[in-house]
C-alpha cells in the first residue's frame, strides 16, 4: 500500500512540474506524505537563446548559463524528496526520486549531488546514492540516466538533508 501512495505522490508532483504549478507549502496528501520538503523544477522550462549586441550585420548567439552540450539543461534533473513512514526505532524516513526530465532525449550522466554531510540510518545501495565527500554525493555509480527515467531510494534521519544538483555531464 505504501509503494502505491508513493506512485500516486509521484504522479502528481510530475503533473505540477509539467504544469507549472508550485506546490504550497505544507501540502500534505493522504495517508503520510509530506511534500513540505520537495524541490520542484521552476516553473519555465523553455529552451530559449540569448541575443548578444550584434556588431554591423553580425549575429551572435550564446546558450544560456545551465545549458550543458547542446540537448541539455542542469536543470533536466529534478530531485524530489518527501516524508515517509518512521522506522521501527522511530528515526523519520525519507523517500528521495531523482528523475531525468529532458525532453530533448538526452542522456545525462555524472549526476552529482550537493548533500553536506550526508548520512543515512537506514542502508542505501552506493551504486545508487553514495557521498563521496563533504557536500558531494554521486548517483548511479556515475552512470547515465536516460530520458523520463527515474531513479529512488530511502533514508532515514533525524532531519531531512536538503539536496539539490550541483554538477552534471550531458552525453
Amino acid at each position: 500500500m505504501n509503494r502505491r501512495r508513493l506512485l500516486i505522490s509521484a504522479i502528481l508532483l510530475s503533473y505540477f512540474l509539467l504544469h507549472g504549478t508550485a506546490l504550497a507549502s505544507g501540502v500534505k496528501l493522504r495517508g503520510n506524505l509530506d511534500f513540505t520538503k520537495t524541490t520542484t523544477l521552476p516553473s519555465s522550462s523553455h529552451r530559449k537563446m540569448l541575443l548578444l549586441s550584434p556588431e554591423k550585420g553580425k549575429v551572435e548567439r550564446r546558450a544560456e548559463p545551465e545549458r550543458i552540450g547542446d540537448k541539455c539543461k542542469s536543470t533536466d534533473i529534478v530531485v524530489n524528496q518527501a516524508a515517509t513512514e518512521p522506522m521501527p526505532s522511530g528515526i523519520p524516513g525519507y523517500t528521495v526520486e531523482i528523475t531525468n526530465m529532458c525532453m530533448s532525449g538526452c542522456v545525462i550522466s555524472r549526476i552529482h549531488i550537493s548533500c553536506g554531510w550526508f548520512s543515512s540510518a537506514k542502508l542505501i545501495n552506493p551504486r545508487v546514492f553514495k557521498r563521496l565527500h563533504y557536500d558531494d554525493c554521486l548517483v548511479n555509480n556515475g552512470k547515465p540516466l536516460p530520458y523520463g527515467s527515474t531513479l529512488s531510494f530511502h533514508y532515514a534521519n533525524t532531519f531531512p538533508y536538503p539536496l539539490s544538483v550541483a554538477f552534471v555531464t550531458c552525453s
